[in-house]
Parts: structure tokens; sequence; C-alpha cells
């Protein structure tokens, strides 16, 4: 080991040394040729920005931009020609440009003139057609553009070149300016500043936009510098880093956010450290080769326990015809064995899902669910279908068994519950059932429309259970009885209609009433009120969101708990109207209410309600709160409702010259969903948007048909309409006469 690890380790430190050092030499002087070329481009590139803007505000220029079609200025052309012919006398970046004017359909250059055909001829894009080079070049409006690296015919000559496109003037916004200026720039122009790292290092340059078009190339192929910035190894926010062959440098702009690469070849940079790479092999290679000889024959000699490990295991495995005979029995017995576990799992759970289902029931029953959402997502789950929502919870109780501890009873009681449960299938039945205890059965009725008969539901569900009564009396000799609650018509209020069932049939029971009895049967005497956390909070949560209807429902709820089914004390009273005055007290702490003016009014307003008054006026005392409260929050959203229509209609008077101008722009603009803006544009104005914007473009276009001189198809455009058919139309359905007569009218 003293042999192996002292030299190869001496070797493998100086070898990592010398690699550490000559990586970051390199690397720091690439860097900062790399960084110092970027600076000279980025300073050529900027003086090619300034030469546009030069021309924005050159007087021979913009007098020609703003001639008609039907003038024809040879002097204003030819001196033109001559005052932007000195541009490119201090720059190489401008030998090569042209100014291309609409209005004359003109290309002029520092030397001559041309009709756009007759400068294809000489200077085109291999990858452009003349109408595409006049579409996408001369017809569109360009705001200091690049055109990426392209293939281009120059005088018959093959070359690449990138293209700076500016139109004039610089405020053009529409699909189409006055003049455009282009500015010719050849690749062998770029790539000479940055012929440093090449001369020294050999390798690659490549410098791309910030979309990775390639602005120029050289040492390298495009699908290889494609393939470099698509590999998952390569990182492109690092500044070096080896990738294949050669250590790539890469620099970004902060100014247009081009990307600048070099690639240095390893061997190139390796160089001093291959030398000693090499006198570092051969020494721990020799070295190596002498222990290994040492350690085969210490290997030799040691190694006798572990060919008698390996006979054993031989031995073993072949009087045991189960276990692997290799590698690949082992991996085949496996992935078999969990193919058939993993059946034996499907199987189970489809087994196990009627458990599912009775868990999810008693859930629904004890009001463990926070929210409707909730509950169908459960529902979902367990393969049970709530739909509509509504109907009544009842159970039912099997009785005759005074007591239940023996394991005869709870088992006679598992038959009778069975029986109950295959009565209500054969009697065509379509609840859900759970059990609840040993002896009773807690039975949901769903109704079969979305706006339910009360009374007729009510009348159903007691014919199904005398029904249910007679059958299984008559086959089985059980006696059931049973309590039902009130309607839910939530699925969240499922637990409430249990309670109320569950009410219903303790007091049958203590009453020794036969039969069914429903919850709104029952008047029994209660030492404490019903006023649960759930109501509570569905009662703050209502009243912050303003619906008034549905908070004064669940005031309703408790009222009529509290005064139909109980009988409470003067002492329990007081203390359930403490708790709903404590309720709206909390309420009026929260953000949503703080900001109120009259807050304290209303703080005083509650805490002055008297408990000695009967429910219904206390109660009719809350809901005057309630709607103060709800009002509160209307006033806030219609506030906020007024401020989004004043920014619709400022934003469509500043943009309605825009022909992109749609309801999705502004929606974008106001930050609110497209059919939302919609609807409240529509309930707050009275009119659709389509329809105001067609109104604020025709009052513009009505001004100026009175104030310009501008034509009808000019005035179209200015107000948003890309076609003059169009704008006549519109106008005309507005104003009763068409544009050009109502211009006549006012002349006259």
């Amino acid at each position: 080991m003293i042999i192996l690890v002292i030299p190869s380790i001496g070797g493998y430190m100086s070898y990592l040394t010398s690699i550490s050092v000559t990586q970051s030499i390199s690397i720091e002087n690439s860097v900062t040729q790399l960084q110092k070329s970027q600076e000279i481009l980025e300073g050529r590139m900027a003086e090619v920005e300034g030469f546009t803007r030069q021309l924005a505000v050159n007087q021979e220029l913009n007098v020609l931009m703003n001639e008609r079609d039907n003038e024809t200025n040879v002097y204003g052309i030819w001196r033109t020609m001559e005052n932007v012919l000195t541009f490119g006398q201090t720059n190489d970046f401008l030998q090569n440009y042209y100014i291309y004017l609409a209005n004359y359909n003109l290309i002029l250059t520092p030397g001559s003139s041309y009709r756009p055909n007759h400068y294809y001829t000489d200077f085109r894009y291999n990858d452009l057609s003349l109408e595409e080079w006049m579409k996408d070049v001369l017809g569109k409006t360009h705001r200091s553009e690049i055109k990426p690296l392209s293939s281009y015919v120059s005088r018959g000559k093959q070359t690449s070149v990138i293209t700076y496109m500016q139109s004039l003037p610089l405020d053009s916004f529409n699909d189409s300016s006055p003049a455009v200026a282009v500015v010719i720039i050849d690749e062998k122009m770029i790539l000479n500043l940055l012929s440093s790292l090449n001369d020294r290092y050999g390798g690659w340059v490549h410098i791309s936009d910030a979309e990775g078009n390639t602005i120029a190339l050289q040492g390298s192929a495009e699908p290889e510098m494609v393939k470099m910035a698509s590999d998952s190894h390569f990182d492109p926010s690092r500044v070096s880093q080896f990738y294949g062959d050669d250590l790539v440098i890469t620099t970004r702009s902060d100014k247009n956010g081009w990307v600048y690469q070099a690639g240095i070849p390893r061997h190139v940079l390796m160089e001093n450290a291959n030398r000693i790479k090499g006198m570092t092999l051969l020494i721990t290679g020799g070295t190596l080769l002498i222990g290994l000889m040492v350690g085969l024959v210490l290997a030799y000699r040691n190694s006798m326990p572990i060919n008698r490990l390996l006979s054993v295991m031989k031995e073993q495995f072949g009087k045991d015809e189960s276990a692997p005979k290799n590698e690949f029995d082992f991996l085949s017995g496996n992935i078999a064995d969990m193919l058939t576990k993993n059946k034996l799992l499907e199987s189970e759970l489809n087994r196990q899902l009627p458990l599912v289902r009775d868990a999810f029931l008693k859930r629904l029953i004890s009001g463990e669910f926070k929210s409707r959402d909730e509950i169908l997502s459960a529902a979902e789950q367990a393969d049970i279908n709530l739909y509509p929502g509504t109907g009544y919870a009842g159970i039912v109780q099997i009785k005759g068994y005074a007591s239940m501890d023996s394991v005869e009873i709870l088992n006679e009681l598992n038959a009778s519950r069975l029986l109950l449960k295959q009565a209500l299938a054969e009697l065509g039945v379509d609840v859900l059932m759970t059990d609840m205890g040993s002896d009773k059965v807690v039975i949901l009725f769903f109704s079969k429309e979305t706006d339910p008969q009360m009374d007729r539901e009510k009348e159903d569900i007691t014919h199904t259970m005398e029904n249910l009564a007679q059958y299984v009396f008559n086959e089985y000799r059980i006696t059931i009885q049973s309590g039902f609650g009130n309607l839910f018509t939530s699925l969240t209020e499922v637990s409430l209609s249990f309670d109320q069932a569950n009410q219903a049939l303790e007091y049958a029971v203590y009453m020794n009433k036969k039969g069914m009895m429903w919850n709104n049967e029952t008047q029994t005497e209660n030492t404490t009120y019903y006023y649960p956390l759930d109501s509570e909070q569905r009662l703050i949560g209502t009243i912050r969101a303003g619906e008034l209807e549905e908070a004064k429902r669940i005031v309703e709820a408790i009222v009529e708990q509290n005064m139909e089914q109980r009988e409470l004390s003067m002492e329990m009273k007081h203390q359930l109207v403490g708790e709903m005055k404590g309720t709206f007290l909390k309420l009026l702490d929260q953000k949503a209410f703080t900001e109120y003016a009259s807050i304290e009014n209303v703080k005083r307003r509650v805490i002055d309600i008297g408990s000695s008054e009967p429910l219904e006026t206390i109660k009719t005392e809350f809901y005057e709160i309630m709607e103060e409260l709800c009002s509160v929050i209307a006033n806030k959203k219609k506030d906020a409702h007024i401020q989004i229509i004043k920014q619709i209609k400022e934003y469509t008077a500043k943009m309605y010259s825009d022909t992109e101008l749609t309801l999705y722009r502004v929606a974008e603009h106001v930050e609110r969903p497209e059919k939302y803006i919609s609807q409240l544009f529509k309930e707050f104005t009275g009119v659709n948007f389509s329809d105001h914007l067609i109104k604020v473009r025709m009052d513009q276009a009505v001004i100026l048909l009175k104030e310009s001189n501008y034509t009808v198809d000019e005035i179209a455009s200015r107000v948003g309409y890309n076609s003059s058919h169009s704008f006549r139309r519109a106008f005309k359905r507005l104003n009763g006469i068409s544009p050009s007569v109502f211009r006549q009218s006012v002349d006259d």
C-alpha cells in the first residue's frame, strides 16, 4: 500500500496543480480578450444606431418622407444622397447601407438610387425572394431590429451578413413607415474584431443574439453550435466550462443581450500540463506495475478463504432448487413476484372499497369536511354520486335489545343490520347507508331533482319507512324505530340533518312512540342552546363576502333551532345571545370593517342588544346590522368596479388608434379576466365594450373630418381601422351618413 499510494498521491497533486494554474491563467486571458472585443463591437453597433438617429433628424430626408406620391423632388433626392454620403467614412460598419422611401418606392445609397427590383438584382439575401424582402424588410416597421446572420449576394459575390433595420421617423408605430434605414454589415468585419482569440489559440468564435440566432461564426459550423446549446450538460450561464475537446468561454452583453462565445482547444490549453502528465504517468505506472506484482503474490496467498466461501455458495445453490442460479434468474423472479403482488393489491383495493365508502359516510354525517369541494372530492374517491346534494338524513334503530353485553347478542345485531340493508335493497330504495353502533343504521335519502318539493319527498320517505318496518317484521320478526332530520340543501348541512335525526330518534325512544318520527314533531326541553362552531364560521364568512341572504338564512336556522326545537331557560337564552353578539364583535375587528367610519356605532348597536328581548326581535336587530355590514362590502366592491371601469375608459381613449386593440388587450392592462371585465363593463355602462370602442373611434373621426385635411382612408387608419370600407360602414351605421357626405355637410 505504501509503494502504491505515496507516488500516486504526489503525481496526482502535481498534475491537478498544473491544470488549475494553466486553466485559470488561460481563462482569465481569454475572458479579458473576449470582453475587449465585445466592447469594441458594441461601440461599433452603437455608432450604427447613432447613424440611424442622425438620419431621423435630417431635414432633407424628412422633407422627402412627407412628400406626396404625385410630387417628384429630384433635387431633394440628390441633396439627401450627397448629405448621407459621408457617414460611412468614419465607421467601416457603415460602408454598405441604404434608405428606402415608401412614398417614392425608391432606395437611396451613398452612390446611387434604385428601384427595389433593380437593387434586388445586385444585392439580395439567398433566403428571401423579392416579394419576401420587400414585405419583411422594406414593408414592415422596425425598431432597432437586427436580422441574424444570413447568406447574401453582393454584386455576384457570395458572403454572409447581419442587417440592422430602423424605421423612420423613430416613432413609427403602424405596420408600415415612411422610410426604412438598412445597414448591411459583413460577417468578416465582425470577425476581424475577434481575430486576436483565433490567432493565439485557434479554436472557434460564435456570437448570437438574445434569441439564439447566429450573428457571427468562425472556426465551427452552425449545427455544432445548435447541438452544444441544446445539450443539457452545457450550462450557458457559466463563464468557463469544458465541453467536448474545448474550453468554452461565454460572456453576455448587458446592452443588447448578445452572447459571445469562444472555444479554446483542450490540447492547446493543456500543453504544459500534458508534459507533467506524461512524467507523472511514467513514474506512477512503473510504481503501480511493481505494486501489482506484489499484490498478486499477496492475493494468491490470502484468497483461499474467499475461494472456499464461493465453493460453499455454489454447493448451496445446487442443493436449493428455488434459489436463483444467476443474476438474470434473480431479477426475473423478483419482477414476476412484483407483478403478482400488484394484482393482489388491486384486488385488495377493490375489496376495501366498501370500507372506504363507509368511512366517507361517517365523516360526512359527523361534519368533518370543511367545504363542499372537499366533500365532492372525497365522494369521487369513494365512487359515490351525491348529485344534486339535497335530501334527508335518518337513523334506523333495531328494537328489542336492552343490553348488548354478550357476543351472541352482538352477532345477532350484526345479522339484523345486514338483513335491514338487504331489505332496503329488495324494496328498490336507492340510499346510502352506514352503521352507527351495534343497533343503528344511518340512512341518507338524496333527492332526484335539483329543486325538490319538501312535502312530497317527506311523504315518499315516510311511505318507504313504513313499508320497510312491515317487511322486516313479516320476514325476519325485526322491529325498527327511526328518526329523520330536516331537509339539507347543501352537502355541508348533512351533519346538521343527522343531529336532528338523532334528536328525533331519542325523543321517540323517550316517549315510547312507534314507527318513525320527524325532527319537527319533537319538542324537547334542552338545558343547552344550539350554536355550533361551524355555523359561526359560516356566518362570519358570508357577511365578509357580502352575501346578505345567505347570512340571514344561517341566523334564521340558529333561531329556529333554539325557538322551535328547544325550550331554553332564560339563562341559556342569555348565553346564546351573548355568543352571537361576540361573533359580531369578532367580525367587526377584522380588517374588512376596521376602516368603516361608523364602526364604533355598529359595535355600540351590537353591545346594546338586550338579551331579555324575544329571540325574534333580537333576530331582526341582527338582520339590520348585517344589512349595514353587507352594504359596506358592497360599496367597497362598487368602488373597485368603478375604478376598473375608469381604467378601461382611459386606456381605450389612449389606445383607440391601435388596430390590435381588443378586449383581451384591455383585460391584460387592468389585470382582470376577459370574461369578468366584459360582464362588468356591460353591467356598469349598459353597453358592450366593442360598442364603446366604436363610439370612441367615431367621435375622434368626426373631429378629424371637421378639423383636418386628411383623406377618409387616412382618418380610418388614424382611428384604428385596417380597412377604409369597414370604417365607412361603421361610421354610417352610427351617424346615419357616410364620412364623405358628413365632411361635405360641414363644409357647406
